[in-house]
């Protein structure tokens, strides 16, 4: 297998492309167990929210 390199002059264009605009902005680090459980807690509160109002309205 072979290294594609690119000419000296197109690695500067892609590394100013990659150093501005939203490629530069620090991000932090992505947490999936925090989304995991955002999601878990939304879900319940519209579970909990949905008996509750069914039971009101004599549904359940």
């Amino acid at each position: 297998m072979t290294d594609n390199k690119l000419y000296p002059e197109d690695q500067a264009k892609v590394d100013e492309f990659v150093s501005t605009g939203i490629n530069a902005v620090e991000r932090k680090p992505f947490r999936p167990w925090r989304l995991l459980f955002i999601l878990v807690v939304i879900v319940s509160a519209f579970s909990v929210m949905s008996i509750t109002i069914a039971r009101l309205a004599g549904v359940y």
